[in-house]
């Protein structure tokens, strides 16, 4: 798990890096929760989405939004999708062969997650965990060019669930995209007691998307 420090746009960016022993190895760029509140890299949910993709093998990074821990800069709100750009960047330049992307955030980092993707046609699925449909606008998502896993709770009172729900009912409408919906029965925004839940539906959706990939290929 090496320390990586790579540029962003407001400066150094802080991650963690675990490279792939396959040539051509997808790669998986996980987003932490908001700054403001706490949010780090080393945030348990970030933390085991990050193994996840590592034990199957993705070269996957995972890092600080600018203004946390030793990356440089000052939370900005908007400016931290282009610090997620760099992530990706960096990532592809140092796996010219990779051929695939995922993208996985929590909370804020699902906001900024699925920013990302729609400027990034090569993002090929997503997992949003707890995305705040209430607290910020996901509106962009028009259309939504990737499918992907939303999963929540059912008592959580940051992303509630019925602007979740409004929010994955907008992206089932559209064509040629597949939007799986888990919700987690009591389950906070933070998923306190129920990570183990969380983590089977996480890497369950991902085994079944790579298994297809695989088969189809």
């Amino acid at each position: 798990m090496p320390e990586v420090i790579f540029n962003g746009p407001a400066g150094r960016l802080e991650g963690r890096y675990h490279p792939s022993k396959t040539r051509n190895a997808p790669i998986g760029i996980v987003l932490h929760p908001h700054s403001q509140f706490g949010g780090t890299m080393n945030n348990p949910i970030v933390y085991q989405l990050y193994y996840m993709f590592a034990e199957r093998g993705f070269s996957v990074l995972r890092f600080n939004f600018r203004g946390v821990g030793r990356s440089q800069g000052i939370y900005h709100g908007q400016d931290e999708l282009s610090d997620a750009a760099s992530a990706l960047d960096w990532a592809q330049s140092i796996n010219p062969d990779a051929r695939a992307c995922w993208v996985a955030g929590v909370s804020f980092g699902a906001w900024i997650g699925m920013q990302l993707l729609m400027r990034r046609p090569e993002v090929e699925g997503f997992i949003s965990v707890a995305p705040p449909a209430g607290k910020f606008d996901f509106t962009f998502l028009a259309p939504c060019p990737s499918s992907g896993l939303i999963v929540h709770g059912d008592v959580d009172r940051v992303a509630q669930p019925k602007d979740v729900q409004a929010l994955v009912d907008k992206l089932k409408t559209q064509r040629g995209i597949i939007i799986d919906q888990d919700i987690i029965p009591g389950a906070n925004h933070f998923f306190d007691g129920k990570t183990d839940e969380l983590m089977a539906s996480c890497s369950g959706y991902l085994d079944k998307r790579l298994g297809r990939n695989s088969t189809a290929a």
